[in-house]
């Protein structure tokens, strides 16, 4: 359930980020000597996105992961949920407000310059590094995704849960790669306002994890959360060998 969560998110987010990082699929140097190529081309770049997705996603579910060793598991997941829930019902943080890009503009210029650089290639090393740069641009809702990455409580598990995210978004970015701006501006408005119900419906999910309420698959008891080790029965006396 999480991971499909994931994918929604990915599906539905991927409207947004036709605002935020269509200039960029619009832009990146495919090869036209065939449809063919054109489409390989521009899986390698939305793959490349997703592999830095997935990196950041390893490194903040590592972090889960040390508050889960800590007892902290059920906590990661309500507080994490509860995270996303506030991005969208207070609007100083979805309308996004302070500009993430001031507080690390000299890492984003160096982005951007290395973007520039790698439009003037053609060629499929070049699409996938231009995606996996495109990844660590600024991003409200990749931001939101890593949230949720944190309350999978694993590295392993956050990484998938980005990459998944990351192939959500391929569909949508693809299309305008290789057609242009196919969708209209009213309808990807109509689609955008469903964003924030979606994130919502995902920081519920988290939470109900979080609580352990004993609903199968959606709020699983507080001992399946955990991996089970080897208990020892100290009561029993152990045998002895040295007769």
């Amino acid at each position: 359930m999480v991971y499909l969560s994931a994918l929604i998110l990915g599906l539905m987010g991927s409207f947004h980020c036709v605002g935020m990082c269509g200039p960029i699929a619009l832009a990146i140097p495919l090869k036209t000597t065939s449809w063919l190529a054109r489409i390989s081309g521009g899986v390698i770049y939305n793959i490349g996105r997703a592999l830095t997705y997935s990196i950041m996603g390893a490194i903040f579910g590592l972090l889960g992961r040390g508050l889960v060793m800590s007892g902290f598991q059920q906590w990661v997941s309500v507080i994490m949920g509860a995270i996303m829930i506030l991005s969208v019902i207070t609007p100083s943080i979805y309308k996004n407000r302070f500009n993430a890009e001031k507080g690390i503009f000299s890492f984003v210029g160096k982005v951007k310059l290395s973007l520039g650089k790698l439009f003037t290639q053609r060629s499929y090393g070049s699409l996938f590094l231009i995606g996996l740069l495109n990844g660590l641009l600024p991003c409200g809702l990749v931001y939101v995704a890593i949230a949720a990455a944190i309350a999978t409580g694993s590295s392993v598990g956050g990484g998938l849960f980005m990459f998944i995210f990351g192939l959500g978004t391929l569909p949508m970015m693809l299309a305008i790669s290789l057609i242009g701006n196919l969708i209209t501006l009213e309808l990807r408005k109509k689609i955008t306002r469903l964003i924030p119900y979606a994130i919502v419906f995902i920081g519920i999910l988290f939470v109900l994890r979080g609580l352990s309420l004993g609903i199968p698959f959606l709020s699983p008891p507080e001992k399946a959360m955990h991996v089970p080790t080897e208990q020892v029965d100290v009561s029993k006396p152990k045998p002895d060998c040295c007769h």
